[in-house]
């Protein structure tokens, strides 16, 4: 059995967990949640780039998107279609982000959420290459990681956050973990009685690579497709194993050096 993320930081009785469900096929790539957050949270505009990707100037989540909708064209489909997937931190289950933070920037909130406190990090970028999906960023003039909160503010106040009050279709749902789940669930078996067979959700298991996901995806086509690691694992797990090896290891060779010295002096 999994337990709770926020139990497990050491929260007594914390609340349900909370997280996104974010349903990619009623997405219309309007922006109103990128909109949204940049404008709830202060974060800085990153300038209008002409990327040459489709109609996308955001390219992807950074240090001053917390939110990305992806643009996805595909021609060879037999309806041409479009798909549209606005992307977010995922919120693990086990966040190896939390493993390498040496300052405790990196926290777990008692919502399940993981939480970068800008005023305690130090720059060093470890969380970086420690998410498996790419999510965390350095803005250059201050060097300090950056992410989505999942509003952290403003859940603790009972609202809904900034992405999911603003989108027009529902395609960010936002809620406690397990109804979203049960949710999702539904609207698969839906899309796949409509015959859209390639329906699947991401994220949404809690015995995949990184215990699940609070927040997950319906996804229309391979996780690949929309940029997504399709295992994603926690990159820290062999790292108790490595400790112990190097102890080991450092063990016998002091071993080897004392047993050479009393030999020597013998």
């Amino acid at each position: 059995m999994t337990v709770d993320p926020a139990s497990g930081a050491g929260w007594p009785d914390p609340p349900a967990r909370m997280g996104f469900f974010t349903d990619t096929s009623v997405c219309i790539g309007c922006k109103a949640c990128e909109v949204a957050c940049k404008e709830w949270n202060g974060v800085p505009d990153d300038g209008f780039n002409l990327l040459g990707m489709s109609y996308d100037n955001t390219g992807g989540l950074s240090a001053n998107s917390w939110r990305a909708v992806e643009f996805i064209e595909q021609p060879g489909h037999p309806d041409f279609r479009w798909l549209m997937m606005s992307n977010v931190c995922k919120h693990c289950t086990h966040a190896a982000c939390l493993d390498v933070c040496p300052t405790g920037a990196l926290f777990r909130t008692e919502f399940g959420t993981v939480v970068v406190q800008e005023d305690v990090c130090n720059g060093c970028g470890y969380c970086i290459p420690a998410c498996p999906y790419g999510v965390i960023d350095q803005r250059e003039d201050d060097g300090r990681a950056w992410k989505c909160t999942l509003c952290y503010d403003r859940i603790g106040d009972g609202l809904t956050p900034a992405c999911a009050k603003a989108c027009p279709t529902e395609s960010i749902q936002y809620g406690p973990l397990d109804e979203l789940r049960a949710r999702a669930d539904e609207r698969l078996a839906t899309l796949h009685g409509d015959g859209e067979t390639s329906a699947r959700l991401y994220g949404r298991e809690p015995d995949d690579g990184v215990g699940g996901n609070g927040a997950f995806f319906l996804l229309l086509d391979e996780p690949e497709v929309y940029g997504l690691p399709p295992d994603p694992v926690v990159t820290t797990r062999d790292l108790p194993k490595m400790w112990r090896a190097a102890g080991i290891a450092a063990l016998t060779m002091a071993a080897a050096v004392v047993t050479a010295f009393f030999g020597r002096n013998g």
